[in-house]
């Protein structure tokens, strides 16, 4: 595992981070592009040209010749799969971020971790030995920090695990409140909020019920956008108009 090489997967398009009101924007873009070149091939291309998983999942399905009540279960599906996945590393980022408030032993945190990684099973070993190669690249003068400090849910969990790992370390070693120098090179987002709390000195049991919060309140979004993202999709497959595609975003909207 390269951590200096990040996958361009991190600025792709997330349904957890999207707005709905933008992912209604890009159905119904694909929606005016059908309508205008009358040309399938458009979603091959479009499919093609996304790393959104759900979103490539639902071009797929346009494509196909399933009919729409199967589509929306395998969407359903999809769905779970891929919701089940943010809520591991989300819940990763909680464990990670509590046991630094906690002023735990790193390799306690790590054990925690291991907990809810998938396997292949990264070792202790091993994991502790990125985790210090991630320090002396960090410190690095040309190193690019918003790449080596970014820990999010789109990330392995391997990849994941060793970058809370390093920010254990960092704190057990330079203390919490050295946390801040990481800050400014972190994206918005749970992870940030939750390691800006605990360089503050937050206590770790509101820490840990804050990022519950935020987990549940980004997962529901995302529930409530991949429902939408479904319905919009079967009715662009099923021939309904712009007006219409407009319509079954807006039921998804306050």
């Amino acid at each position: 595992m390269d951590l200096k090489d990040q996958s361009s997967a991190n600025n792709e398009l997330d349904i957890l981070e999207m707005p709905v009101e933008a992912l209604a924007a890009y159905w119904l873009s694909i929606k005016k592009l059908l309508d205008a070149k009358r040309d399938k091939a458009l979603l091959s291309a479009e499919m093609e040209n996304t790393g959104e998983r759900f979103i490539r999942h639902l071009l797929d399905a346009a494509l196909s010749s399933l009919d729409p009540d199967l589509l929306q279960e395998l969407a359903q599906a999809k769905a779970h799969t891929l919701l089940a996945e943010a809520r591991r590393r989300l819940e990763m980022q909680r464990l990670g971020l509590v046991g630094m408030a906690q002023g735990e032993n790193p390799r306690l945190s790590f054990i925690r971790l291991s907990g809810l990684m998938t396997p292949p099973a990264l070792s202790e070993k091993r994991a502790f030995e990125l985790a210090y190669g991630l320090m002396a690249t960090v410190a690095q003068k040309d190193a690019n920090l918003p790449v080596l400090l970014g820990a999010d849910h789109k990330q392995k969990d391997d990849r994941l695990a060793v970058k809370l790992l390093f920010y254990a370390l960092a704190a057990r070693r330079n203390g919490k409140q050295s946390l801040h120098e990481y800050l400014p090179h972190l994206k918005p987002g749970p992870f940030a909020e939750g390691l800006s709390l605990a360089a503050d000195g937050f206590e770790a049991e509101f820490i840990s019920r804050h990022l519950v919060t935020l987990r549940d309140q980004a997962l529901a979004g995302a529930r409530r956008k991949m429902r939408m993202a479904t319905q919009m999709c079967l009715g662009i497959k099923a021939g309904l108009s712009y007006d219409d595609v407009f319509r079954v975003a807006r039921s998804f909207m306050a």
